[in-house]
């Protein structure tokens, strides 16, 4: 079984030096009905090998690790964030996730997976059409490659600023950047409501960071309501992109 070379936390792209810049990943662990949303969407695309590309403190892989993989690795540089991450994953039957402090320019050629995904990740990553392009080598024929992301630049806030967040995307902007040789599957808006609530974060509150009072709100009452409502508006609207490609 091969590793990333840079496994340890050093060498490629100053991999040792690099820190997360914000500090929502642990208030978002209460969006339990959107997680529960979006990953109904993903489930059905991740088959026996996954990578999960920035796994941050892995509540993301927990819980999609219920689809019982073969083989997880989780990628994800910042040595405190992996340190959670590990500590979390203790909670899951051990034998098939991995974890290393790492990119996907760190794997070795030879490594390919059923399944690569982004969660709210891609955004992060200043040239996000060369790192799909590495994901796509990275992919078994036939296998999937997906992205959830915010969606609407016009929608860019303090929270995105502080976060670390290069863009939001729409949907004909993620699928601008697709690699080469994909097709795409999949391609929707998720919580056509919750655009309202970004929307007035972004011209009256402006906060850098919501609070978990906030999260618990939209997460109870405003989620459920765009579960029922996205599809009767065809997924046209909402404040995530959900973009699956499979390589052919």
């Amino acid at each position: 079984m091969n590793a990333p070379e840079s496994s340890s936390g050093e060498g490629k792209a100053g991999l040792g030096d690099f820190a997360y810049p914000g500090q929502e990943l642990a208030i978002f662990v209460h969006a339990k009905n959107w997680k529960a949303y979006w990953s109904s969407f993903l489930r059905p695309f991740l088959h026996q090998t996954v990578l999960e590309v920035g796994a941050g403190i892995g509540s993301n892989t927990v819980l999609l690790s219920t689809s019982r993989p073969q083989r997880w690795v989780c990628l994800e540089p910042d040595g405190q964030l992996r340190s959670e991450l590990e500590r979390n994953l203790k909670q899951l039957p051990a034998g098939c996730h991995e974890t290393f402090s790492s990119t996907v320019a760190a794997l070795p050629a030879t490594e390919l997976y059923d399944t690569i995904i982004y969660i709210d990740v891609l955004e992060h990553i200043a040239d996000d059409a060369a790192e799909l392009k590495r994901a796509a080598n990275h992919l078994k024929p036939g296998g999937r490659l997906a992205v959830l992301s915010p969606a609407h630049q016009w929608l860019f806030s303090k929270f995105d600023a502080a976060i670390g967040h290069h863009r939001r995307y729409s949907r004909r902007r993620l699928l601008a950047v697709a690699p080469p040789g994909v097709r795409l599957e999949r391609a929707r808006y998720l919580d056509a409501f919750g655009l309202f609530l970004s929307l007035g974060n972004r011209l009256l509150l402006r906060q850098d960071l919501p609070s978990v009072g906030q999260i618990k709100f939209w997460d109870r009452f405003v989620v459920p309501v765009s579960r029922l409502m996205d599809p009767i508006l065809f997924h046209r609207a909402g404040k995530s992109v959900l973009v699956i490609w499979q390589k052919v």
